[in-house]
């Protein structure tokens, strides 16, 4: 393949509806299903001529790509015959988004917790999440609507714990008209760090008190009575650009998986989803001959799709939940919109993998906390969402669930600094009780003044450094040269 050159090959996009099966072109926007309100994946309806070419075909072109100067097929388009393959160059939206580092665990860590692992960095995406993942696509796909239909004017909508609203706001200000940034969150619910995001952006911020829940109650009303570009992952286009955190997975591995668990954090249900999509795509097309085990992770105070699977088999029931607070604020979600979609995909991956290809693994808010605290005393930056990855983890290892030679792969999906005030609390053990965490003292730090404002003043300046240098050398025994 010329490197200068943008894919020829071109899909067709439908809706499928997994409530009742039936399909919508892909050329509208539409979030549920019109006939019986059922959630939609995307289906390229021409991707068995994928099939033309087989797998070392497409690992050698996605390697390839990896050098390329295109910059539609930088980013998470560099797997473009995977996502949306109807998008002209001029569609897609670049803003640095994927390709993120995976790295793995400090040697500390790793034996600490006894079984070989790595973060995959998804905080160092352009708004600090994963979000954004999904958001290029989304974005890309609208850009494409407007030209098609010459819109003059699209309200984009989210509802958000923080992270969607930044993603959101942040490409809809890039593409700028005709397209404004809507976002709604739940009052009090967001970390000052996320909520300086879509106003930084300028987006129009609404707020309106309850939870997650409530808010993404209004706008699926709205997306279904007005015309708005709903961007919460009931937009399937949005589950589509998350599926490149597996391409990404696989091809940082050398393109074999056969050895590695995949631990997400399950939220609303949209990144496993994606997650899950690009495992199978990859395996119909032979990219990768075996699929990883995946393990959805939640946390007790929001645990919906763990108390469906913990259930056997023959009387499992569908029951969303009431949430408690939790520091994984973008996993506090009771009722997550895509948990269909996770249900008719894991019962695929079990079809393949056997029964421990998925599964799902509680967690507690005290072992979430520490478990951050701990990986990123060791170098990492691990947000809230990437604590409860490794919790998870450590709670699969000691249930037995995950074998020693095995590798694990965490997704922290956003940045350790929009959590920052959770560390705070836990740092001076303030955390509101409902929290119920309570915090191990030996992982604390805090910041120690050593001189007083009335000392530095009443010194000159020679006199002053002298002073500040001895207290720090009786601070940490310092010897003289």
């Amino acid at each position: 393949m010329n490197m200068t050159e943008f894919p020829a090959y071109r899909g067709a996009m439908e809706y499928v509806c997994l409530g009742c099966g039936a399909r919508h072109a892909g050329d509208e926007l539409l979030y549920t299903c019109p006939q019986c309100g059922g959630v939609f994946l995307l289906e390229n309806t021409r991707f068995s001529a994928l099939k033309e070419h087989d797998g070392a075909y497409w690992r050698a072109i996605f390697d390839e790509r990896a050098a390329t100067r295109v910059t539609a097929l930088r980013g998470i388009f560099r797997y473009y015959e995977l996502l949306a393959p109807i998008l002209e160059p001029e569609d897609i939206v670049y803003l640095g988004e994927g390709i993120t580092p995976i790295i793995e665990a400090a040697p500390a860590l790793r034996d600490s917790v006894g079984i070989d692992f790595a973060y995959k960095n998804d905080g160092q995406n352009p708004s600090a999440s994963f979000k954004d993942r999904g958001m290029a696509c989304a974005f890309s796909y609208l850009k494409s609507l407007v030209r098609k239909h010459g819109w003059k004017d699209v309200l984009t909508v989210c509802a958000s714990t923080g992270d969607t609203s930044a993603a959101a706001a942040l490409y809809a200000s890039y593409v700028g008209a005709p397209l404004k940034s809507v976002v709604l969150l739940p009052h009090g619910k967001v970390t000052p760090q996320q909520l300086s995001q879509p106003l930084g952006s300028g987006a129009t911020v609404l707020e309106l008190p309850g939870v997650f829940d409530d808010c993404m109650k209004v706008v699926e009303y709205l997306a279904d009575k007005y015309r708005v570009a709903l961007l919460n992952s009931k937009n399937s286009w949005r589950i589509l650009g998350q599926e490149s955190y597996a391409y990404e997975v696989a091809q940082w591995y050398g393109w074999d998986v056969s050895n590695l668990c995949i631990f997400v954090p399950v939220g609303n249900a949209g990144n496993i989803t994606a997650v899950m999509s690009g495992f199978l795509k990859m395996y119909d097309l032979g990219i990768i001959t075996r699929l990883p085990r995946v393990f959805g992770v939640q946390s007790e105070h929001a645990d919906p799709v763990y108390r469906y699977y913990a259930a056997p088999k023959a009387s499992r029931h569908w029951q969303p939940v009431q949430v408690s607070p939790s520091v994984a604020q973008a996993a506090m979600i009771g009722n997550p919109v895509s948990f269909p979609r996770v249900a008719m995909l894991a019962e695929k991956f079990i079809a393949i993998g056997g029964e421990k290809a998925f599964q799902v693994v509680q967690v507690t808010e005290q072992q979430i906390m520490d478990a951050m605290i701990a990986a990123n005393r060791k170098g990492h930056i691990a947000c809230t969402q990437g604590g409860e990855c490794l919790a998870g983890l450590m709670n699969a290892k000691a249930l037995g669930l995950i074998a020693s030679h095995e590798h694990a792969v965490l997704d922290a999906t956003a940045h350790a600094l929009k959590f920052s005030g959770f560390q705070d609390m836990y740092f001076s053990n303030t955390f509101p009780p409902e929290y119920t965490v309570q915090p191990d003292t030996s992982l604390a730090n805090r910041p120690e003044l050593l001189l007083s404002a009335d000392k530095k003043q009443s010194l000159d300046a020679q006199a002053y450094t002298e002073c500040a240098a001895e207290a720090i050398v009786a601070k940490l025994g310092l010897a003289k040269k």
